[in-house]
């Protein structure tokens, strides 16, 4: 295995600044969190990091306080406390349900959120040494190789799907990130955060490699929001969604004021289904009403060879998800 040096900080600025004079020295530096996905790839060559810089040594980045207009969540939270936070439960069903069913219950007790939000794809191209798109190379493996699990929207020229099962559900609450790097405190939208290939198809999202995600800051509900999670996998645990969505709907009277649907699973970054939103925006919810948000939904899909398969289930997810928050049913 590679050689590393690993660092405590003591602060996220701290974090930052050892990462600045890593740079200086010429070393690659990356944060570690948790580690489940970062150790693994200093394991296999995927990430060419020699000084990994600690932030578990970083105190009460694992909180959940109020803050002007909602809640700000410390980017430390292991998924398990963001799971059974009362709170977060409470009014943020979507993000404990997402972070509920993330891994296996070893991972979710390291892992974080801000790991898990800025983890790399999953593609087996990327993680087997080929010379990709996001290894640095000038092809995407997938378009005419092994592409079942790859993207149905948003692809080219990498057709990876963004591996995070907490993404979508923080872009559909309208999150803000807090981002630390050497320039300072930076915040913006949760949707500006992610980037489609056809911008950077090495990279997913905006951090520069001396920048950290700190925190989240989620709006505190309306009346009459509900939400809910739901991933499709291929097997029991310790894999990544198939498809999945977060939905945030705004419900009086049976009759759907607003709504806010994100795939994953599907897309290089969390998707949103804004054929399905205006579908669903002002109407009573009816069974039908959530088959036409479905099928919507899916009109512009673009599978590759092996992957159609995901268009149907992702309109039958939307669907399902829809009815089951028109129930009343927090959890499907």
């Amino acid at each position: 295995m590679k050689q590393f040096q690993n660092l405590n900080a003591r602060s996220l600025q701290e974090a930052v600044d050892l990462a600045r004079q890593a740079g200086t020295r010429g070393q690659v530096s990356a944060f570690s969190g948790g580690g489940t996905d970062l150790l693994q790839q200093v394991k296999d060559g995927t990430d060419p990091a020699d000084v990994l810089i600690n932030l578990r040594t970083v105190e009460g980045e694992d909180q959940v306080t109020e803050v002007a207009g909602g809640i700000r969540v410390g980017g430390q939270i292991t998924l398990t406390e963001l799971a059974s936070n009362e709170q977060i439960r409470r009014d943020y069903p979507v993000l404990a349900e997402a972070a509920a069913v993330v891994g296996t219950p070893q991972i979710r007790n390291v892992g974080t959120l801000a790991g898990n939000v800025t983890q790399r794809p999953w593609c087996w191209y990327y993680r087997n040494g080929f010379n990709c798109y996001k290894a640095g190379g000038d092809r995407c493996y997938s378009v005419v190789g092994e592409n079942q699990l790859h993207a149905i929207f948003g692809g080219g020229p990498s057709y990876i799907v963004h591996p995070s099962d907490l993404a979508p559900a923080l872009v559909a609450l309208g999150a803000r990130f807090n981002v630390i790097g050497p320039e300072g405190e930076r915040s913006l939208n949760a949707d500006q955060f992610f980037q489609l290939p056809a911008r950077n198809p090495r990279y997913e999202n905006t951090l520069a490699r001396d920048e950290l995600l700190a925190s989240v800051v989620l709006p505190t509900p309306r009346p009459g929001v509900v939400s809910a999670y739901h991933k499709v996998m291929d097997r029991a645990a310790w894999t990544h969604a198939v498809v999945s969505a977060a939905a945030v709907l705004e419900l009086r009277d049976g009759v759907c004021n607003d709504a806010v649907i994100v795939l994953g699973g599907v897309a290089p970054i969390p998707w949103p289904a804004t054929e399905a939103q205006e579908v669903l925006r002002g109407r009573p919810v009816t069974a039908e009403l959530a088959r036409q948000a479905g099928e919507v939904a899916v009109s512009a899909a673009q599978p590759l060879s092996r992957n159609a398969y995901k268009v149907p289930m992702t309109s039958a997810v939307i669907e399902r998800l829809v009815l089951a928050l028109a129930d009343g049913q927090t959890a499907v």
